[in-house]
């Protein structure tokens, strides 16, 4: 079966949690960082789906999810709809623990359920939407992200958002050069990477 594209069904949660796991070492496996093997997707994955499910594509073979894009049109509703619905679950069943130090980054990640997450940042008008998109090594070099992009793209375009922002970890050259190739620009540095702007109008 070839590698296809659909609309993002509630089976697919679990495919896209052990994605998120399985790239989110910039690009590589991050298992080996995390005890709780679901924080990550917590953070980057998870509540895009449950708040905006028609911004979700993944793309599959014959043995499953291989990939997925997950996004929101408005990220500013998307901050507030997170603070009233998503962060109080997970602040109570994760408050803050010190640093164990084995290595593990489950700490890092459980202090960022409780900041504080901004709505109001200068891009948002022109580039309201933003995304994460993660692909399996066997979906990779196929040009599978290029048409996941281009399938949110038309429909983010379809609701009338002018534009789709991102960011990227200075230690993935590999992911900077790929969004350069499909249009994104910078918007700004930032002290861990850079925030790219795709326009959409």
């Amino acid at each position: 079966m070839p590698l296809t594209i659909r609309p993002y069904h509630p089976s697919d949660l679990g495919a896209i949690y052990r994605i998120c796991l399985l790239t989110g070492e910039a690009g590589g496996d991050s298992s080996h960082l995390y005890r709780n093997p679901d924080l990550l997707a917590h953070l980057y994955a998870g509540p895009y789906p449950v708040a905006d499910p028609g911004s979700t594509f993944v793309a599959a073979d014959e043995q499953g999810v291989v990939g997925y894009i997950v996004a929101t049109a408005d990220s500013a509703e998307f901050e507030r709809w997170r603070e009233e619905y998503w962060w109080p679950v997970l602040r109570t069943q994760y408050p803050p623990v010190d640093d164990p130090g084995d290595g593990s980054q489950d700490h890092v990640l459980i202090a960022r359920f409780h900041e504080t997450w901004p709505t109001d940042e200068p891009y948002f008008a022109e580039f309201p939407a933003h995304m994460h998109i993660d692909l399996l090594p066997r979906a990779q070099g196929q040009g599978l992200g290029r048409r996941l992009v281009e399938t949110l793209a038309a429909a983010l375009r379809e609701r009338g958002v002018p534009g789709l922002h991102l960011g990227v970890s200075s230690n993935n050259p590999g992911a900077i050069a790929f969004y350069g190739r499909v249009g994104f620009r910078l918007i700004e540095e930032t002290p861990w990477g850079r925030m790219l702007g795709l326009g959409l109008t």
